[in-house]
């Protein structure tokens, strides 16, 4: 019986297999050789894409894996992104599909993961307009500065009774009440819904989410769906969603309170949904809408923020000389005596800002950005790639390529003195944003919340190991540091 049933769920794959792996006319890009029906899946983990030993420098910066019935090519070179991402922006500018983005944003009603189309530039203009045009970045400061003074006071708690901090939890938790207050107007401490100590597990539940792959994410369809749903990955998958759910509705729900004052992001759509109901506009927003704006604003605004400004302080205690060089500018630039930061102070700094785009560099937050997806036939480095193929950018292997940066897996800030090289999606070199029309909307303020959390660790307090820590016990360049020592400037 069992093998009946195998029988009949694969004897429908073999037909598109026949048709999926006949010889084709083009030239297409090289890569590792394939096995019938699952392609590259065996070795999906030896060829990773982060890992461009195994990619680039075997295959070249254009690759062509096979992951069931989905083609996926990975770019891992500065000159091959720039022709995806500018010259062949509007071609490659959709997004594919998989169950963990479907469930995460909705049914793609979001940002981030929403195919290329109507929806999408409405989404982003609503985005750009409510969240991060200038008037509003600024009309923010407050919350900032608010949220930060805060923190520092916690570590200073912390560094009168010489306690080791939990720096991703307290920094999952500052970055997480600010963009909570900014994008729903609901203060962390005073939520009934969430503890703010849950803030990091909620963003780390939804990393598992997005980065798990079902059957049917290789094998499109009615097929691939019934196995997922025959295996329970399908189960755990809404299991997982659960917790993440709950979070997201109870935020709505609050915007859904009758007698509600605050106006943000949400508040706007749940207006605009009114209105469109009585004047009959095409594009109607929806539930499905309004979740997948607060969730793209929350694991976008708080992982990627969180991560990044986690990352910083680890390879600063990691690396002393960078620290010293930093914390000396900072004190001397503004004096020992203040006694707060204020977002203006940023403007009076320089090795600072090299410091921050040496970690976005080492570590981007998104190491293959958001996968694209191409909407009809282009060519890249001479190669011809089909529509419907998925685009994996490699950012992480092309900002630690040995042909564009001295010494790339060094944490060296000094590296970007005299050199015009910025993260805003103009140098190939460095996109940890992203380029073209699905760079990330939300870099301006995300450096914000990067750039002034950092300021305010590194001007009140000194940092280092724990005690029992000291000797030779620095994790490796790929783990971050849990526990830290935090001390009275």
């Amino acid at each position: 019986m069992s093998v009946f049933l195998c029988f009949l769920f694969l004897s429908p794959l073999i037909l598109i297999f026949l048709n999926v792996f006949k010889p084709s006319r083009w030239k297409l890009p090289p890569g590792p050789k394939k096995l019938p029906i699952i392609g590259n899946l065996h070795q999906r983990r030896e060829l990773h894409p982060r890992n461009r030993h195994n990619l680039s420098e075997v295959y070249g910066p254009v690759v062509l894996l096979q992951f069931g019935f989905v083609p996926v090519v990975v770019i891992s070179s500065k000159e091959a992104a720039e022709e995806v991402l500018k010259i062949h922006d509007l071609e490659c500018c959709s997004r594919p599909e998989t169950a963990g983005t479907r469930a995460t944003f909705y049914n793609f009603k979001d940002i981030g993961f929403a195919p290329y189309g109507e929806e999408w530039r409405a989404m982003r203009k609503l985005s750009v307009v409510e969240l991060f045009s200038l008037k509003k970045l600024q009309s923010f400061r407050y919350i900032r500065e608010e949220e930060n003074d805060l923190c520092v006071k916690k570590l200073s708690e912390f560094a009168t009774s010489r306690s080791p901090v939990n720096l991703e939890k307290t920094l999952f938790t500052l970055v997480g009440n600010i963009v909570c207050r900014i994008g729903y107007g609901i203060n962390l401490y005073e939520c009934e819904f969430v503890d703010e100590d849950r803030i990091a597990d909620l963003v780390h539940n939804s990393d598992v989410i997005i980065g798990d792959s079902l059957f049917s994410d290789f094998f499109p369809g009615r097929i691939g769906r019934l196995i997922d749903w025959i295996s329970g990955q399908s189960q755990r998958l809404n299991n997982l969603f659960s917790e993440l759910d709950t979070f997201f509705q109870n935020i709505l729900d609050e915007h859904l309170k009758p007698g509600r004052e605050s106006t943000d992001i949400i508040d706007v759509m749940i207006n605009m949904m009114k209105k469109q109901e009585k004047d009959g506009d095409s594009l109607k927003f929806t539930t499905d809408h309004l979740k997948g704006m607060i969730s793209d604003i929350f694991l976008a605004g708080v992982g990627a923020s969180a991560a990044t400004v986690v990352w910083a302080m680890t390879e600063l205690i990691r690396n002393p000389r960078v620290m010293k060089k930093v914390q000396d500018e900072i004190r001397t630039t503004l004096g020992d005596k203040k006694e707060r930061i204020k977002e203006e102070d940023l403007n009076q700094l320089n090795y600072f800002k090299l410091m921050v785009k040496e970690v976005v560099r080492l570590h981007p937050s998104a190491p293959l950005l958001l996968p694209r997806e191409t909407l009809s036939h282009v060519k890249i480095q001479g190669y011809d790639i089909p529509a419907k193929t998925q685009i994996m950018i490699n950012a992480y292997a092309i900002a630690r390529d040995p042909k564009l940066w001295e010494n790339p897996d060094e944490f060296n800030p000094d590296r970007f003195f005299h050199s015009s090289i910025d993260y805003k999606g103009l140098n190939f070199e460095l996109i940890p944003f992203g380029s073209g029309r699905r760079i990330c909307p939300g870099m301006t303020m995300g450096i914000i919340l990067i750039e002034l959390a950092l300021l305010n660790l590194l001007y009140f307090f000194d940092w280092g190991l724990p005690e029992k820590d000291e000797a030779n016990k620095i994790p490796g360049n790929e783990n971050i540091l849990d526990f830290v020592q935090v001390f009275h400037h």
